[in-house]
């Protein structure tokens, strides 16, 4: 049993990608579920699928996207920030910028799991789980 559903979950679209991978497979969970969408509609994923029949808590198969041209994964490093020894937490007004505004932070708050700019939108702070771009 492993101690952070999340990172393992981060863990497994990084190892995807890096193996080149167009298909990543993980176990299901409503906070793994609302990170996913926020991945698909800022364009870091291809696609998603949750499959609620295979087991008791489902799986999550997600698309991975790559570059057309290049080959290269649009996902060029996805980062855990909040982990479960040290929880890092921001207010409204410290939300974090990442890579200038090219890539997003991830806030679980009390209005749901949303990006820091939509965080910021709505006036509320809260738990940053992780950086992408």
């Amino acid at each position: 049993m492993y101690t952070d559903p999340i990172s393992d979950y981060l863990t497994r679209i990084r190892n995807a990608n890096s193996a080149g991978h167009r298909v990543v497979e993980i176990p299901a969970s409503n906070l793994k579920k609302e990170i996913t969408k926020i991945l698909f509609d800022q364009g870091y994923i291809l696609s998603y699928k949750f499959d609620d029949e295979s087991s008791a808590q489902g799986t999550i198969k997600i698309a991975l996207k790559y570059d057309k041209v290049t080959k290269e994964p649009v996902i060029k490093k996805i980062q855990r920030v909040s982990k479960p020894g040290l929880r890092k937490y921001s207010g409204k007004d410290e939300l974090p910028r990442v890579l200038n505004g090219l890539g997003i932070a991830i806030v679980s708050t009390s209005h749901g799991v949303m990006t820091s700019k939509q965080a910021k939108t709505e006036n509320v702070g809260g738990e940053v789980l992780c950086y992408v771009y």
